[in-house]
């Protein structure tokens, strides 16, 4: 698939596409006129990438960390140093922070949401 088809199934700009590519976390072959061309794993690696980026992780750990998140998983991590590990460790556990502080939030809407509508249905005329 060209760029453009990429960028609407993910939705994601083709300028960070392409910055993705220059970066290394994602790869296009070239047509024979130059154009950009992914392959349909493409589409997941670019939502996996929006999603790490989204809980906060810099392009440069995706970058190491990408291949221990395909399948089938072949970890092997000749560069894994020990600062690398523990700003993994870090993220890890500030992800960990969000998704608790996320779950709360939504418990307590789906509670409001709950007693709002059971009100409403008491003050509904029998």
């Amino acid at each position: 698939m060209r760029i453009g088809e990429l960028s609407e199934r993910t939705g994601t700009p083709r300028r960070l596409l392409r910055y993705y590519e220059e970066q290394g976390l994602i790869v296009a072959d070239r047509a024979a006129n130059g154009y950009r061309v992914y392959d349909e794993a493409c589409v997941d690696r670019v939502l996996q990438i929006r999603g790490l980026l989204d809980a906060g992780l810099p392009t440069r750990l995706i970058k190491q960390i990408l291949p221990c998140l395909d399948k089938p998983r072949v970890i092997h991590f000749p560069d894994a140093t020990p600062e690398m590990l523990a700003t993994l460790e870090r993220e890890r556990d500030s992800m960990t922070r969000r998704v608790e502080c996320l779950t709360r939030n939504r418990d307590a809407i789906g509670e409001y949401l709950d007693a709002v509508r059971a009100r409403r249905r008491e003050d509904q005329p029998a």
